[in-house]
């Protein structure tokens, strides 16, 4: 679809709640290694097939690159729910974006801003899941194309970028879509930042929480990492009770089955 086919939607401004797509949380569709990942990312289960691929001069894109999509999730469920127009294009500035993801607003995090954006674009994903037989596959980039807006005379007047079909579409769909706590995103690591959004895909407000074996989290994760490594991590994560709204805990099963369990923080109870 072209552009010029396409209802300008102008970001709202104001400070609103975060909300994530909950296909993202629940699958492994990022890197979770700022260092350049060019080995794809292939997970299949009996229901859903995911392969996602960067370019060599990208790579694929990161965890941290995601945020912008959780900004553009929760700009557009605002919109629905106060009955203003959206669309699958988008203009903004860079300012209101970092803003919201809690980045600085240096140069340099511009910078950063424009290769995110870069690797969102050019990362390539296919994928089962919404498709109604299970068997084919829906290809699309997180971002279909950008770019940078200036006045005739050179000010920079912001960014305008088209997302996909397939994400606008599950945004859109009120039970596709949760609130996050707004202090994920200063969370600084990448299987931190991870485990958050699987846990409050997964676990929700349940009291009684839910459990994961550690094998089954190293595959769901799409991480390159040993499992030995991986394990590692989590247990240095349950050490450091980091996941905002959630007290995590491990268990071991004969023979050797470890297990991560997690239970909602009621908001009385936070420190």
């Amino acid at each position: 679809m072209q552009p010029e086919q396409l209802q300008l939607f102008r970001a709202l401004p104001g400070d609103m709640a975060p909300r994530d797509a909950q296909d993202l949380m629940a699958h492994p569709f990022f890197s979770l290694t700022k260092s350049r990942r060019t080995s794809p990312i292939d997970f299949r289960t009996a229901k859903v097939t995911i392969r996602v691929e960067g370019t060599l001069d990208h790579g694929i894109a990161t965890i941290w690159d995601a945020d912008i999509l959780i900004w553009a999730a929760s700009q557009l469920v605002e919109a629905r729910d106060s009955g203003i127009p959206t669309s699958r294009l988008i203009q903004a500035t860079p300012y209101e974006i970092l803003r919201f993801i809690g980045r600085g607003t240096s140069q340099r995090d511009y910078q950063r801003l424009r290769a995110a954006l870069d690797r969102l674009q050019s990362t390539s994903v296919a994928t089962s899941i919404r498709e109604p037989t299970g068997r084919r596959l829906h290809r699309f980039s997180w971002i279909n194309e950008w770019k940078e807006l200036e006045s005739a005379n050179g000010r920079p007047l912001g960014l305008e970028m088209i997302l996909p079909d397939w994400f606008y579409s599950g945004v859109l769909d009120q039970a596709l879509v949760l609130t996050i706590d707004p202090a994920y995103f200063r969370l600084t690591g990448g299987i931190e930042r991870w485990l958050y959004r699987l846990v409050r895909k997964h676990g929700g407000r349940q009291v009684d929480g839910w459990q994961f074996d550690f094998r089954h989290l190293h595959r769901k994760s799409g991480s390159t990492a040993r499992y030995s490594d991986f394990a590692y991590d989590l247990r240095a994560l349950v050490a450091r009770q980091s996941l905002p709204g959630y007290r995590l805990s491990t268990l071991r099963l004969p023979p050797s089955t470890e297990l991560l369990a997690f239970h909602p923080v009621p908001p009385t109870a936070r420190g």
